[in-house]
């Protein structure tokens, strides 16, 4: 929003960083470590903070090679071409993170292609292995371990020890950007703090840093022609970041690139809108393309090639690799012998728990097109070719595995599950340069206004593991250094006089961040862990006077919604009948298990 009217500030800050995600937390850092005064806030709750960040694979897209780094990325964006400076940043952030990864997160990385070597899993990091210089790309972990917010723990941990320049609001959405009416200049922001609007002068810059737009059903029509997609990471991603940059009339870009992930080319068990997508990171969960099995779209005819590798949601398409045409109502289609070879799959990383409980019966093929509102002719057609096919042991629609082809039985009962296509990120955006400064239409950079993250990320075309999160880091720390640069250009314009500092003396700016205190009483100890997906579990456990367990309280935790949950409410009932914190972990949340288990560990090593 433009404005020339002198009103009310309500704080003062150097910096201020929008949105606690991986970028937002790398630009707060840097820009602190710069000497500014930061403001980070975040629309969510405290715990719920993180972006996609948090439930990302904590992979990091790295290199040694910059030449070679450069030519697979290049032929990964073609057809298109990739703006020259912020590509050229990337690039050069990924050539130097096994550095950055040392100075900066005071670990050493771990190589993902060394873990993985000699495992079908390596496709998870080269995959593009047509592409010249694939094998110059790379994943680094902070330690042996993916899927557990590890990363993204380090890079809170690092926002909390520079507490005195960073104040942290959590559930203060920022609504608008205050722009100079006559220079453009960004010289505040608007974020709404307990439900007031409140008006933040910014002395130096404003990080854009609010991620894509996901959860936002409006834009996802608008830009990707899908009536809804089911997303994977974080809930609080709505495109707030995309309307604040329409508000100060910057080029977007991008706006057509998103990602996917999950089961066949990027499906989950559908799930009812506005919840998360279950285990969309089990991509190599073989046995459900194996045998007598198909997906089939809205019309009941198959769609793209089951069995093809997951490559974030692109699939072969006549010589590139796009994200298909999105399904509204896809189904998995399969018959009782599949049925029975999912139901006795042996336990594995990447077994989906719970598919079959969703699956739909029928005797018959026509019976159950019926029952998923699919045409009877078309599905009976469909099943038919593919058993034509699979006993040619030739894939003539989409060139499945032969290996992976086996016809359907004669006899029924034949079975569907209910998937939707999943949405892990939006790459669309303000189109940034390679000082992460947002451009207007013309090309020029809007003064003081910064960028960094999955909104407006440099990815064009074809996408590999670990790309967003290397880019938040990047782009993350040249935004925060560049931002809390002291600028003298702070204009003068139509009775603003943006050097006043007008401040409201009745509203209280304190960090949200606090130290909270816990109690104990008699045979009560409190126990901690920071193994799960949150930022923290903190568990108060009562014993009698001869050490068993009486109860086990859950004081602190910011687990996930789903099953991160289903634990939080077991796990403590199974220890105190069990008398112990050693119990089986609850299914679908063994991270979410293991922290509360430490937790309570922690706390039984305390008595004397």
């Amino acid at each position: 929003m433009a404005n020339n009217e002198k009103f009310q500030w309500d704080a003062i800050y150097d910096v201020a960083v929008l949105g606690f995600g991986g970028a937002g937390a790398t630009a707060a850092r840097f820009a602190a470590d710069q000497g500014a005064k930061v403001l980070l806030v975040d629309s969510a709750s405290e715990g719920h903070e993180g972006g996609n960040t948090r439930y990302s694979g904590q992979m990091v897209g790295a290199g040694t090679d910059y030449e070679r780094l450069k030519n697979y990325h290049q032929h990964l964006a073609a057809p298109l071409k990739p703006d020259h400076e912020a590509f050229t940043a990337l690039i050069e952030g990924m050539a130097n993170m096994g550095d950055y990864f040392r100075k900066y997160l005071d670990v050493e990385p771990v190589s993902m292609k060394k873990l993985l070597a000699g495992t079908p899993s390596t496709a998870y990091v080269t995959e593009y292995p047509e592409l010249p210089d694939a094998d110059s790309y790379d994943d680094y972990l902070v330690h042996e371990g993916v899927d557990d917010a590890a990363l993204w723990k380090i890079l809170r941990q690092k926002v909390l020890e520079r507490s005195e320049k960073i104040d942290i609001w959590y559930a203060s959405p920022a609504k608008h950007l205050i722009q100079d009416g006559i220079t453009k200049t960004v010289i505040g922001v608007q974020i709404e703090r307990d439900h007031i609007l409140r008006n933040i002068k910014v002395k130096n810059g404003v990080v854009l840093a609010t991620g894509g737009f996901e959860n936002n059903k409006e834009m996802i029509q608008t830009f990707l022609q899908a009536p809804y997609l089911s997303p994977i990471g974080s809930l609080y991603n709505k495109g707030d970041g995309i309307k604040m940059l329409e508000e100060v009339n910057a080029q977007l870009w991008n706006m057509r690139s998103f990602e996917s992930l999950g089961q066949f080319h990027g499906l989950s068990l559908r799930q009812k809108e506005g919840l998360r997508s279950t285990y969309a990171l089990n991509v190599f969960w073989q046995e459900s393309f194996m045998g007598s099995v198909i997906v089939v779209g809205d019309d009941g005819t198959r769609y793209f090639n089951e069995a093809e590798m997951n490559r974030h949601g692109h699939i072969y398409n006549h010589g590139d690799w796009a994200v298909p045409l999105n399904q509204n109502r896809p189904y998995m289609i399969f018959d009782q012998r599949k049925y029975d070879e999912l139901e006795n799959e042996p336990e594995n990383s990447f077994k989906v728990p719970g598919y079959l409980d969703k699956a739909i019966k029928a005797d018959t093929l026509v019976e159950l097109a019926k029952k998923i509102d699919k045409k009877p002719e078309n599905l009976q057609m469909t099943v038919t070719e593919f058993d034509f096919m699979a006993q040619q042991g030739k894939d003539y629609a989409f060139h499945r595995d032969p290996k992976t082809l086996r016809a359907f039985s004669a006899e029924g009962p034949y079975y569907a599950i209910a998937l939707r296509q999943n949405m892990l990120n939006t790459q669309g955006g303000g189109r940034r340069n390679g000082h992460a400064q947002v451009l207007n239409p013309d090309g020029q950079p809007i003064p003081h206004l910064y960028e960094a993250g999955e909104l407006g990320a440099p990815f064009v075309n074809k996408y590999t593991t670990g790309g967003n999160v290397a880019d938040c880091l990047i782009s993350g720390k040249i935004a925060g250094e560049n931002a809390a640069t002291i600028k003298q250009d702070l204009p003068i314009s139509g009775g603003l006089n943006l050097n006043e500092e007008v401040i409201n003396n009745n509203f209280n700016s304190t960090s949200d961040e606090d130290k909270q205190q816990y109690s104990v009483g008699k045979n009560q100890y409190l126990g901690f862990s920071n193994q799960g997906m949150g930022d923290g579990v903190v568990v108060r456990t009562t014993v009698d006077n001869e050490g068993k367990i009486k109860n086990v309280e859950i004081l602190k935790q910011t687990e996930s919604d789903d099953y991160g949950l289903k634990a939080v409410k077991e796990l403590p009932k199974k220890m105190i009948a069990e008398n112990t914190y050693d119990v089986d972990a609850i299914s679908g949340a063994s991270q979410t298990s293991r922290a509360i288990k430490e937790a309570v560990k922690d706390s039984l090593s305390k008595i004397k």
